[in-house]
């Protein structure tokens, strides 16, 4: 007969509990794959892609996001974009800090990546409905809801945020390539739809 002291009692005990802490861990890597692939599922189900771009303006470098104007945009300042699709429309959110305070940017969504010396290099406005005259400043075309458009207004610390909702998903041969900041708020009437002045900052975005 095998007398079970007290000791062995809790030796047996602790034993016990590291049989069963490690049937858990071994259990644990399955419910997080699980757990994964139906986060993945619910993605592909619903058609719903996330991008996002946290960034810093420099002078030159490598980006990516440039200014081309520190008095407007001064070198330190910061900006996010976020990027999402649903349902056959596009949000797309801009934020922004340590820019002049209480004034408004102009800012729309670009075709072409930013380059460290030219915001001009972004190209024009993405449209979803194509302009065919060139520069775009029919408000049939350039508008709020054909482009994505983001004009901010700093508070007194110089941060904004603005969003913009379009009734469309970018195509699968275009998609926008960045978001420039320009000097003054976006003109909507005729011959000047679309137009807000200089490139002060650009920020190359994967939509």
């Amino acid at each position: 007969m095998t007398v079970r002291t007290p000791a062995r009692i809790a030796l047996l005990a602790a034993s016990a509990a590291l049989v069963l802490t490690a049937c858990a861990g071994a259990d644990a890597p399955a419910d997080e794959a699980d757990a994964a692939a139906q986060t993945t599922e619910q993605t592909q189900q619903t058609g719903t892609s996330q991008v996002q771009v946290a960034a810093t303006y420099t002078e030159g470098g490598d980006g990516p996001a440039f200014t081309y104007d520190t008095e407007l945009v001064p070198a330190g300042a910061t900006v996010e974009v976020t990027n999402s699709e649903a349902d056959g429309s596009t949000t797309t959110t801009l934020r922004v800090e340590g820019l002049v305070p209480n004034r408004t940017y102009g800012s729309h969504a670009h075709t072409e990546p930013c380059t460290p010396t030219d915001g001009g290099d972004a190209g024009p406005h993405f449209q979803y409905s194509l302009d065919p005259v060139t520069p775009s400043v029919d408000p049939a075309y350039a508008n709020a809801q054909n482009e994505i458009w983001l004009d901010v207004t700093t508070d007194e610390n110089g941060a904004g945020e603005a969003t913009s909702t379009v009734p469309w998903a970018f195509p699968d041969d275009r998609r926008a390539a960045s978001v420039v900041l320009h000097e003054e708020p976006t003109a909507t009437h005729a011959g000047h739809a679309g137009t807000a002045g200089g490139r002060p900052a650009c920020v190359t975005v994967d939509f």
